[in-house]
């Protein structure tokens, strides 16, 4: 594998110290599935990790290959740490923990999703020596019977959901590693989900062309939002009869969700409500994801090309704001224990907004 670089075009004048932009190309020698970011700690005292050698956290990107791989680059100079050898088949996803800790989790064709703990080094053979390497894989996790599509943890990092090409989706403990329980409701395919940013509320979308909006500690039905033919001139033609969805994500905020179907459409919902409140021309979908700070969504297409779209932008009410701060650390169970009304506690649990 190797890394090049290319200056930006732009006009003549322009010079490396005036801060031109480089564009960088990662060269992975296989077909690449899955992206995954995660910022990576300072090294300390005496670590000759070259990955943050400047004493300094960066950013590494994680790699899932079409041969089962994982490599794992620093983003900023284009080095290879260290690849991931276990998978058996595509690596179709992967998600880092979003507390920042080095813990990666992945998914793969060979029905299995493996746990990857880059903090510890592992010993492998080289010729009649043996060389130490980052990345520990900690736990394989198995109980799909068909290709792992998704993986999603939770903000919190206690819960992990996986899709595959089955009717449920399942539901891990991160802490043990143990499956808490399936998820059953659609009737074909899952194939994407996606926690909400206090992890109170979990999304799953299927082939069936449906979103179905869970709490993953209950393993309630909270609603379903149904993709139904748009009837406008953005979608006239009379070809198009499936709505099969592609993709599903929750806004920063936790307010909004957006979605991917096979009828030409990215679509936005307000949880509040059972229909779109904006949607977009768009063909060949198959993902979709929010800006971090909101505003913009980024869509990924069978035909190469990454879209971005303006999005609502919402301010949150201070009763929303309350919410997800107590839902960052109380489960749906603590909640109901509280003595307080009922209707303050449907309020919490996201029964009523």
């Amino acid at each position: 594998c190797k890394t090049s670089e290319r200056k930006s075009r732009g006009s003549k004048g322009e010079t490396w110290s005036r801060g031109a932009a480089k564009e960088k190309t990662l060269e992975c020698g296989q077909i690449v599935w899955g992206l995954a970011f995660s910022a990576w700690p300072a090294a300390e005292d005496g670590d000759t990790d070259p990955a943050c050698a400047m004493g300094l956290p960066c950013l590494v990107l994680a790699t899932g290959l079409n041969d089962g791989q994982i490599k794992v680059w620093e983003v900023q100079t284009g080095h290879l740490l260290f690849s991931l050898l276990g998978h058996q088949d595509v690596v179709r996803d992967l998600s880092f923990a979003p507390n920042g800790s080095p813990i990666l989790v992945s998914a793969s064709r060979d029905k299995t999703l493996r746990v990857w703990d880059l903090s510890r080094d592992v010993l492998f053979p080289s010729g009649d020596t043996f060389l130490l390497s980052p990345g520990r894989q900690v736990q394989v996790l198995s109980g799909h019977v068909q290709w792992v599509y998704c993986c999603s943890i939770s903000p919190d990092c206690s819960m992990l959901c996986s899709a595959a090409g089955e009717k449920s989706a399942l539901l891990w403990s991160m802490r043990s590693y143990t499956l808490i329980r399936r998820l059953e409701g659609h009737q074909s395919s899952v194939v994407s989900c996606d926690f909400s940013p206090d992890s109170a509320l979990l999304v799953t979308a299927s082939y069936d062309a449906c979103v179905i909006m869970w709490d993953p500690y209950t393993g309630e039905q909270l609603r379903t939002l149904r993709h139904v033919p748009l009837h406008s001139t953005l979608d006239s033609s009379s070809e198009i009869h499936t709505s099969s969805l592609r993709s599903v994500c929750f806004s920063p905020e936790g307010l909004y969700l957006a979605t991917v179907a096979d009828d030409r459409l990215l679509r936005i919902w307000a949880l509040e409500f059972r229909s779109p409140v904006a949607f977009a021309p768009m063909t060949n979908g198959l993902c979709c994801m929010y800006f971090p700070h909101g505003g913009f969504i980024a869509t990924g297409t069978r035909d190469g090309h990454v879209q971005f779209w303006t999005a609502p932008r919402v301010l949150s009410s201070l009763k929303h704001l309350c919410r997800k701060a107590l839902r960052t650390f109380l489960t749906t169970y603590q909640v109901l224990a509280l003595p307080i009304p009922r209707k303050l506690k449907e309020f919490l649990t996201y029964r009523t907004f």
